[in-house]
């Protein structure tokens, strides 16, 4: 009878440890300049795909390093390199979440001041990366055509946990039957007022308005 609540105090350690440390994270990355993205979806919403095509357009401007989170290949890292030749691999094993401290931990040896961007590919997992700062500036979260309009409603922490709603794959809308206003809705009834892009990486549909979207931050910032 007393483990439940010998679990919650355990859980809530954890994170109180992990918002510090975000916290820390924060600091040093305003202090060296770099402008921090990541970026949460379930599995196969085409979050490696995306950063792809995005890292190949500003790299050509920007000094830019991604960190990828997967349980347990990095194919996706490898993939990500093509584009972006600064990526370092965090396999988590059993862990479905990326932590502040496994960031900072990744990180280790980088100068990040030598950076404009830095992005972070989180584990594909709609539940428990929500719990996790990571000491970011922004939080997009994805939701691909071919996964449901009703995603939103049905993860709605890690929806509010986030600044930016993309929803990808949208060439393939019309074939999986995907109702976009119903999405659009979805999210804004969950989180009022979010910003929404409607991307398709394969064929570039969006990648421009996304692109506009990272530079602003990063030149609100004063950091590019």
């Amino acid at each position: 009878m007393t483990a439940q609540p010998r679990l919650i105090e355990v859980r809530a350690n954890i994170l109180k440890e992990n918002d510090v440390l975000a916290r820390q994270l924060r600091e040093r990355f305003q202090h060296a300049g770099v402008t921090v993205v990541s970026f949460v979806s379930s599995p196969g919403s085409g979050k490696t795909t995306f950063l792809e095509k995005l890292t190949a357009r500003l790299g050509a401007r920007h000094r830019i390093a991604a960190l990828v989170g997967d349980l347990a290949t990095a194919n996706d890292a490898t993939r990500l390199q093509r584009a972006c030749p600064q990526v370092r691999q965090i396999t988590t094993g059993t862990v479905c979440h990326l932590d502040a401290k496994m960031i900072a931990a990744a990180l280790a040896g980088w100068d990040i001041e030598e950076l404009d961007y830095l992005f972070i590919e989180n584990v594909g997992n709609l539940v428990c990366p929500s719990s996790y700062d990571l000491g970011e500036q922004m939080r997009v979260v994805l939701l691909s055509a071919t996964e449901g309009e009703d995603k939103p409603l049905k993860y709605p922490t890690i929806f509010n946990t986030a600044d930016v709603a993309m929803i990808t794959k949208i060439d393939l809308a019309d074939a999986a039957e995907f109702d976009r206003e119903a999405a659009r809705g979805n999210i804004l009834s969950v989180r009022p007022g979010m910003r929404i892009l409607e991307v398709s990486a394969k064929r570039g549909t969006g990648m421009d308005e996304a692109e506009a979207l990272f530079e602003s931050l990063g030149v609100a910032a004063g950091r590019v």
